[in-house]
């Protein structure tokens, strides 16, 4: 049996994810076994024990909706977001701030994994909404790389999805050298997962009283408020296209954390 929460799992809330999971195995009485923290994120998601995981919309929708069967939504109450949804933010170094997004986007923008919805699909839906596109890309590997690399002066603009930014905002010293300058549309934000020979309902159930019922300071940190039944036809959204080879270029990831969002 698998399971692993790789989108936002980070050391700082490592131990609120541990109650979580133990939650779910109390009440279902099985035995507590660890969550997976060495299986990349895309293997854990192919794997045919997987019991418990947790998924962004935009590899769901491109590869393994047939796979996989939700449990819910994640609704982690983002402000001026619909519950069970999420947005990115676009972020630059505080002195190109004033400058604002159009001219940001002539410059290089990082992106975590062109399989992101809120680092490469929602923004690139919001820059082409807008008549525009990202000069140049280079891909990072993981949202805390974007940060760096913008940060750092490799890139000058990403986006980070807003659970990942509240949590940069509150553990990552560099996120100060950064500031907001827009936000792309709300989209389906993570899911959690079982895999396709599971029944959905009991793990659902579980995981939904595991959320009502977690401690005080676990529920803090996550900031984890429920988990959200939406439509088939809110997963209706077209998928982008891949970033352009003849302008990519590549930063070495310095983390095997998915944080990919």
């Amino acid at each position: 049996m698998f399971a692993s929460l790789p989108m936002y799992d980070r050391v700082e809330n490592a131990a609120a994810h541990d109650a979580l999971w133990a939650g779910v195995c109390d009440r279902l009485d099985m035995a507590r076994t660890p969550l997976d923290r060495d299986t990349y994120y895309e293997d854990g998601w192919a794997r045919p024990d997987l019991f418990f995981g947790h998924i962004c919309n935009l590899p769901y929708r491109a590869v393994f909706s047939d796979r996989v069967t939700p449990l819910g939504c994640s609704d982690y109450g983002l402000q001026d977001t619909p519950a069970g949804y999420y947005h990115s933010l676009f972020v630059v170094r505080a002195e190109d701030a004033p400058r604002g997004l159009v001219p940001a986007t002539l410059g290089r923008f990082a992106y975590n994994d062109a399989l992101s919805q809120s680092g490469w699909g929602a923004p690139l839906a919001a820059v082409t909404a807008q008549g525009l596109r990202f000069h140049t890309t280079i891909r990072t590997g993981a949202h805390i790389d974007s940060l760096h690399a913008v940060a750092d002066g490799h890139a000058d603009l990403a986006a980070i999805d807003a659970v990942s930014w509240r949590m940069f905002d509150a553990w990552e010293p560099r996120a100060r050298d950064l500031r907001v300058i827009g936000r792309t549309r709300a989209t389906p934000g993570q899911m959690f997962i079982t895999g396709k020979d599971h029944d959905p309902a009991p793990i659902r159930a579980a995981l939904v009283d595991t959320i009502a019922n977690l401690p005080t300071d676990h529920a803090t940190t996550l900031g984890l408020r429920g988990i959200i039944d939406l439509p088939p036809r809110a997963f209706d959204i077209p998928l982008p296209d891949a970033p352009r080879p003849s302008a990519n270029g590549t930063l070495q990831s310095a983390t095997n954390s998915a944080l990919i969002a």
